[in-house]
């Protein structure tokens, strides 16, 4: 229980599987069920949502340390407890994951229309398992919703994907799932060490260097694949590709940051000594993702893959930013992640549109839809020159963020993620060119309907963050500077430790 006396986490956490249980309970005929599973799925992610708004309210960014925190003991005999807290940096994570919910909900309202009960329970589910994962205190109930997160996204790509779903599904859950037992095997051993799972109790107990290189590794096969860094990242593209538009959107928008999130909540400050020592390595694949998959992604016919590769090349700008281990690096860092999230999500919502007038994601099947859908044309532009980090909008601040800091970690990987800048404003351009100007020469195209109302309300909180983060960048780095700053704080004096030891 937290100081307050009121639960709001766990209600935050748990409120969706309360709407699973209504949905459950619903009966008649097939219609009548997909109808009322729709509208309880969408009440039960907006109170949610608006439960989120009320801890941001009461956030208060000049502590450093975890608020609203929750204990109870689970499994005393072993040092493991239901922990949960948000600080400056999950903060933000929570309000985009309930935040993306309904509007992935809307966005699904007509595209699905086969078994629609069971597709809104694994939405809700979903949703438990990524507000309790950025809100876990605890090693153990992390990895439980950090593998939990998997299940229901299996189903979503498996059961309503487009043709390869299956292996699409299988790809991206085998993927996933065995690099986290190489983290599950470190966590045991941290918890054999310190005999603690509770994250500011292994803070305080601090892991032998001679342990660290090992652990940290354990951990990266786990990050780096959700991230997903190269070479591990062959996965996204067909799990993209094969999702429906909903799935792309949570997929982009907020399963891609539980990567960088672990990193930064403990590959960083658990391992501080193998962090500096491998931050070379994560800086040469994060520059090779940054350039080769900007490079790939000119070759794709496909707009969903052309996207898909976009976000390995922008969560490669990530990386570079989390281990610069500065205040600029670690702030574009989780500013680009939050940006992303939005920007990449609204883009796959760009695509689907189309898609479900055309049934198609071929770039050639389209040509002058500006002509057609000048609403939807705006909407188009405003998101890819977001994409590319045209000043004034979302994409910008962030990684003009990680740039500054690579440049004082190292001159040559920001010039590796300036190259990415770059090389993201030719492929962005090229596919916007190609799809919405040039001639109407398709009898598909001439047919296509603007955006309707619903549509409109989907794109509009997407629009109007786009612009807020790229207008007013410190109403949301304020939120994460003081935990931010407490991090460095905390890696620049357990680096020093060994040196003044002389160890």
């Amino acid at each position: 229980m937290n100081a307050a006396g009121f639960p709001l986490l766990s209600l935050l956490t748990f409120l969706p599987l309360a709407g699973v249980l209504a949905i459950l309970a619903i009966r008649g005929d097939e219609a009548t069920v997909a109808s009322n599973a729709r509208w309880t799925a969408l009440w039960t992610s907006l109170i949610v949502f608006v439960l989120s708004l009320i801890l941001w309210v009461r956030f208060d960014p000049r502590v450093a340390d975890a608020q609203f925190v929750e204990q109870a003991t689970w499994l005393p005999e072993f040092g493991v407890n239901y922990h949960m807290g948000v600080d400056g940096i999950s903060m933000l994570f929570v309000l985009l994951s309930t935040l993306l919910t309904p509007i992935c909900i809307l966005a699904s309202w007509e595209a699905v229309q086969n078994r629609v009960r069971e597709y809104m329970i694994a939405f809700l589910v979903l949703e438990t398992m990524m507000v309790g994962m950025f809100c876990a205190l605890d090693l153990i109930i992390f990895y439980v919703f950090f593998e939990g997160v998997l299940i229901p996204m299996f189903l979503i790509i498996g059961v309503w994907g487009g043709q390869r779903r299956v292996y699409a599904a299988f790809k991206f859950f085998l993927y996933t799932l065995l690099g986290s037992v190489l983290m599950l095997l470190a966590v045991l051993a941290l918890w054999y060490r310190a005999g603690t799972t509770d994250i500011a109790g292994l803070m305080d107990n601090p892991v032998p260097v001679s342990w660290q290189y090992w652990m940290f590794l354990a951990f990266f096969a786990s990050f780096a694949v959700k991230v997903p860094m190269w070479p591990v990242h062959t996965w996204l593209p067909d799990a993209h590709v094969e999702a429906p538009t909903a799935g792309s959107v949570i997929l982009a928008g907020v399963l891609l940051k539980m990567g960088g999130y672990g990193f930064l909540r403990f590959s960083i400050p658990l391992f501080p000594d193998a962090a500096a020592f491998f931050a070379p390595l994560m800086f040469a694949l994060s520059v090779v993702a940054v350039i080769y998959t900007s490079c790939v992604a000119f070759a794709q016919d496909d707009m969903k893959k052309l996207i898909a590769y976009s976000s390995v090349a922008h969560m490669g700008i990530v990386t570079i930013g989390l281990f610069t281990f500065n205040q600029q690096g670690i702030s574009g860092a989780i500013f680009q992640m939050l940006s992303h999230g939005i920007v990449s999500g609204a883009l796959f919502l760009c695509v689907g549109v189309l898609y479900d007038r055309v049934h198609s994601r071929e770039i050639a099947r389209y040509g002058g839809v500006a002509k057609i859908m000048p609403a939807y044309a705006l909407v188009f532009m405003l998101f890819t020159m977001a994409s590319v980090a045209l000043p004034g909008t979302a994409g910008f601040p962030g990684e003009f963020l990680v740039i500054t800091g690579a440049w004082r970690a190292n001159g040559w990987v920001a010039l590796g993620a300036a190259m990415g800048m770059i090389l993201g404003a030719g492929y962005m351009l090229w596919l916007y060119r190609r799809v919405i100007f040039s001639k109407v020469t398709k009898a598909e195209v001439r047919a296509l309907l603007d955006l309707s109302p619903r549509e409109l309300a989907i794109f509009a909180p997407l629009i109007l963050l786009t612009l807020w983060m790229g207008l007013y960048p410190s109403s949301f780095t304020h939120v994460w500077e003081a935990s931010v700053a407490a991090l460095i704080e905390r890696h620049e004096a357990a680096l020093a430790i060994p040196r003044m030891a002389g160890l």
